[in-house]
């Protein structure tokens, strides 16, 4: 890895919602801080100023309260631009879907204010769509879940007789829902187009063991590192609370054939799962982020947040080391306690400075 040596760039971090659904920006942000050459800042853009990475203070050295991504390009733009000027921060990572096309949208911008990030091209990010899966699988030569899309409950139906039950409703952003009746699936049809939209995915069930692999491209069809990780813990959700990481050569298979048919940069998560019916390896979908559980990396001895910053600032990285095979993560909730007074101040100003002084 020819990116070592001590780096003191200021990064910023989205996604600070860490709770039983929890955002990525919390896991990257205790990655930038584990690297051991690490003397920077961290600056956390947060969308709810009751998000709990607000309010822990090793977590961020500032906070910025953001527009949320509906609000458009350039009402985010406009606050970034103004916590550029106050922070000066030298990279970005974005770590949730719904906020990555205004990021890709603004990467010139940035760039032409001295901001570095490091993230795939608008055609790479639509190219690994869920409603383009089963094409992305067919050019890999990845299997794929048959998939369809639904926009009213005759569609649905028509899926289902197709695909036949029980099928997996899934939003085109995020949530999934096994579903084992039609009725089910009428209900998961209007739940999940009231959260994210239509049309809904709906794919074929393919049962086995699933398994998440967080990967790093370099934008040229290679994988600077990758993670892969089966899930022993879910929440009611359906998120990860506890895993480990394993030994299992078609998982970086099936990643690699997908960063080099995208030839994708930057940071993502391959969402795999083991066929037991005919023991291949599916593809049920890639998140175009770091995943929640991204701190694991690091304590396997791969960090890719790191590597994702350095890169954004224009090192080479070779390689990075191969992760321990059975490093586990289990997530704990606790209380936090924290000052009023930062309330008030995210509430008010919209920020909260920690390194006064420092800038």
């Amino acid at each position: 890895m020819t990116g070592e040596g001590s780096f003191a760039p200021t990064v910023a971090v989205t996604g600070l919602n860490a709770t039983d659904n929890p955002g990525p920006g919390v896991g990257v942000i205790r990655c930038l801080r584990a690297d051991p050459d690490f003397r920077g800042r961290v600056v956390g853009l947060a969308y709810d100023s009751l998000d709990p990475g607000i309010y822990a203070p090793d977590v961020a050295d500032r906070v910025y309260l953001m527009p949320y991504p509906s609000e458009g390009h350039r009402a985010v733009w406009d606050r970034l631009a103004g916590v550029i000027d106050d922070a000066r921060i030298d990279v970005v990572i974005p770590t949730l879907d719904a906020e990555l096309p205004a990021f890709i949208e603004l990467e010139k911008d940035l760039a032409h204010r001295g901001v570095h990030t490091f993230l795939p091209t608008r055609e790479q990010f639509d190219l690994r769509s869920k409603t383009r899966l089963e094409d992305l699988g067919a050019r890999c030569g990845v299997p794929v879940p048959r998939t369809r899309l639904a926009t009213q409950p005759r569609e649905l139906f028509q899926a289902a007789e197709e695909l036949g039950l029980p099928i997996v409703v899934k939003g085109l952003f995020y949530g999934a829902m096994v579903c084992h009746s039609l009725d089910e699936a009428v209900a998961s049809l209007h739940k999940t187009a009231a959260q994210w939209g239509l049309p809904v995915v709906v794919q074929q069930y393919v049962p086995g063991e699933e398994y998440d692999v967080s990967a790093l491209g370099d934008g040229h069809g290679g994988m600077v590192g990758a993670v892969p990780m089966k899930k022993l813990f879910l929440t009611d959700k359906g998120k990860g609370w506890a895993g480990v990481t394993v030994g299992e050569p078609a998982l970086l298979d099936v990643t690699e054939r997908v960063l080099r048919g995208l030839r994708w940069r930057g940071p993502c998560e391959v969402e795999v799962v083991h066929s037991k019916k005919d023991g291949r390896f599916y593809l049920l979908e890639i998140n175009p982020r770091f995943p929640a559980w991204i701190y694991l990396s690091a304590g396997a001895g791969q960090n890719l947040p790191a590597a994702c910053a350095r890169l954004a600032l224009g090192e080479e990285i070779d390689h990075l080391p191969p992760c321990r095979v059975g490093t586990m993560f289990v997530r704990i909730s606790l209380d936090q306690i924290a000052s009023f007074r930062d309330f008030e101040d995210i509430m008010a100003h919209g920020r909260i400075v920690r390194d006064e002084g420092e800038s």
